[in-house]
């Protein structure tokens, strides 16, 4: 007699549903696995879900509870261990890092067996204060003695929160993204946005963010279309339009950015575009930066450990320091005119596609979740 295993149920922790780069990674993943559990309840711990509400609610056996849980409420504290309570037979996967604490500490009171920490930022992102610091430090070991597995998307980021001090439940899981949607699309935004053959296209996709740096990208391209006026500059994503759109009319250079807040066509987007900049300040995994790489696209990115570890070692001559516009100006120039050559390109694209390919990642994140 064969015995089938019955279904996972699992409940993950968010923040919210606003798109960025948990609720999108999360997103992707359900896509390809939701199936495979009995039933996934998404928890937006802010109380409220977000732009990719209605996204994730078409998804198979996917559902939402939105109850806000704060940090320092013992009331929600007793709520959630009560919720818990019922929901013995879940796997819980906070994906919030150290504040993933309260949630963690009451999972595993409650005695589910199963609690997963993914940590998807490789640095701190708050103003650092030592009252700040010390209950980030208190909920880090928290984290340490309640969590069976903790997972993060660089080594980097193990590093920072956890030092050397690592055993058999620490992993990196890198990000795993849908390989041949960026692949297999061929049509550009050239047409619909009257940008010529004889115009260079510099993107960069992600929400404005002081992390994202976007003032650099505004000062770099200032730079760069001294010497080359036909470059042009397309930036996407949540509040850039309203945030950039004044500082650009006041260097006067409207003519050359064209703003754009969250678009679903963002394969399209890549294909517009003749490089990619990429200057933030921090980072866990940047999807948008490899995204760019899977299409193969000439680039300019930070150098920051997240980044520099992920990239291949011939690249890393296209890693700068993100505050510094002359030498990103200098490289992106070089790239205009000519550096950054085909085979670079194809090399680019092969390794970017092995090593991030959703099928591969994905299952790696499941079977921690499972086994």
């Amino acid at each position: 007699m064969v015995v089938i295993k019955p279904k996972t149920k699992v409940v993950f922790f968010v923040t919210n549903l606003d798109s960025g780069g948990i609720e999108n990674y999360l997103l992707r993943f359900l896509d390809k696995f939701s199936d495979e559990f009995s039933e996934v309840l998404v928890f937006c711990k802010s109380g409220r879900g977000g732009e990719l509400e209605n996204r994730y609610v078409k998804l198979k056996n996917v559902r939402l509870k939105k109850i806000k849980v704060g940090n320092f409420n013992l009331l929600h504290y007793l709520r959630l261990y009560f919720w818990f309570r019922s929901h013995r037979d879940y796997v819980v996967c906070d994906f919030t890092g150290n504040f993933a604490a309260p949630v963690i500490a009451m999972a595993k009171l409650s005695c589910l067996k199963k609690r997963v920490v993914f940590y998807r930022s490789s640095s701190n992102r708050f103003v650092e204060t030592k009252l700040k610091l010390w209950i980030n430090a208190v909920y880090n070991r928290i984290v340490v003695k309640s969590a069976t597995s903790i997972l993060a998307n660089s080594n980097f980021a193990l590093s920072f929160f956890f030092g050397s001090q690592l055993d058999r439940r620490f992993k990196v899981i890198f990000n795993g993204l849908d390989v041949e949607q960026f692949v297999d699309s061929q049509t550009d935004l050239r047409g619909e946005l009257n940008i010529s053959s004889a115009d260079f296209v510099i993107g960069h996709t992600g929400r404005f963010n002081p992390a994202k740096n976007h003032l650099t990208i505004i000062e770099t391209a200032r730079k760069i279309i001294l010497i080359h006026p036909n470059v042009k500059f397309i930036l996407c994503g949540r509040g850039v339009m309203e945030r950039l759109k004044d500082p650009i009319e006041r260097l006067g250079l409207s003519n050359h950015f064209y703003l754009f807040d969250n678009r679903d066509d963002i394969p399209e987007v890549l294909n517009t575009c003749d490089a990619y900049f990429f200057p933030s300040l921090t980072e866990g995994q940047p999807n948008s930066l490899i995204e760019a790489w899977i299409k193969g696209i000439p680039f300019v990115a930070s150098n920051i450990p997240p980044i520099r570890d992920i990239a291949p070692v011939e690249f890393h001559r296209y890693l700068v320091d993100p505050m510094n516009s002359d030498v990103q100006a200098s490289k992106l120039i070089e790239i205009v005119e000519g550096a950054f050559g085909e085979e670079d390109q194809q090399n680019l694209r092969n390794w970017a596609k092995s090593t991030f390919n959703a099928e591969l990642r994905f299952l790696e994140f499941y079977r921690e979740l499972i086994l």
